[in-house]
């Protein structure tokens, strides 16, 4: 039976293989409940795989996989999003020709109506997408009919983070969010992450600007060829030079 003192998210000795290339050495990871965590390390370092497996896109050569306290299989993101695992990539993984509120429950639509014979309820669908994006911080009085194509980086970045919030995700997993948005958008994103965590869910953000990454984390984790190196730094008590030193090994070398 899971704990209720148990981590949200534990990975223990995962290993991934790629045929001969050894993508995932013993990796072990743990996410506690309202935490966020920065994952950093140069690119090959394994943070792409390791979120990959966790999110379930891409299957693991072994170890195990704890949600919860209890262990779980994830076959596919359909089994993740199952364990409260959502991903948002840096592209968001939206459709740019569908509406706001289309792509905030693609897949996931509110139904209406009698059983077999059920429709979306575009209505109900509308009213809750006005109220997410007001909750992330979107202060423009944008329509919820509104295409994603039209909407700023940082405007999509906050509608995918509203997806994650409302389906009520235990964590939210962010691939480089900051990547090619401008200051004011940057800052945006950063605000719904400690938004999230505020709303009490924990959140990994991968980004290569380490800056970014020491405004919003609790701790931060550096891989290095597929290893984790380093998972208990701290933005309090570690400079951005101490951390830059760690994920390219200046640090052994001192």
């Amino acid at each position: 039976m899971a704990s209720l003192e148990a981590p949200l998210v534990e990975m223990r000795n995962i290993e991934k293989y790629y045929g001969r290339i050894h993508a995932l050495r013993g990796v072990n990871l743990t996410i506690r409940r309202g935490e966020i965590v920065g994952l950093l390390g140069d690119n090959g370092a394994g943070k792409s795989t390791l979120i990959k497996v966790l999110s379930g896109a891409v299957p693991y050569t072994s170890g195990e996989i704890h949600i919860k306290g209890g262990e779980v299989t994830l076959r596919s993101t359909k089994d993740a999003i199952a364990c409260g695992i959502e991903t948002i990539y840096q592209d968001s993984a939206l459709v740019p020709q569908l509406s706001i509120s289309r792509n905030l429950f693609l897949g996931r639509e509110i139904r209406t109506g009698p059983r077999l014979i059920d429709w979306m309820d575009q209505e109900r669908m509308n009213q809750v997408a006005a109220d997410l994006l007001k909750r992330v911080g979107i202060s423009k009085n944008i329509p919820p009919t509104t295409p994603i194509g039209s909407l700023s980086g940082g405007e999509r970045q906050a509608v995918a983070i509203a997806r994650a919030m409302y389906f009520e995700s235990d964590l939210i997993i962010l691939d480089e969010p900051t990547n090619n948005l401008g200051v004011a958008e940057t800052q945006g994103v950063l605000r719904f992450v400690r938004s999230a965590r505020d709303t009490g869910h924990s959140c990994i953000f991968i980004a290569h600007n380490i800056h970014h990454v020491f405004q919003v984390v609790d701790r931060m984790v550096v891989m290095r060829r597929g290893q984790i190196v380093a998972d208990d730094l701290s933005p309090k008590t570690s400079s951005i030079q101490d951390v830059e030193d760690v994920i390219t090994g200046e640090h052994l070398a001192a």
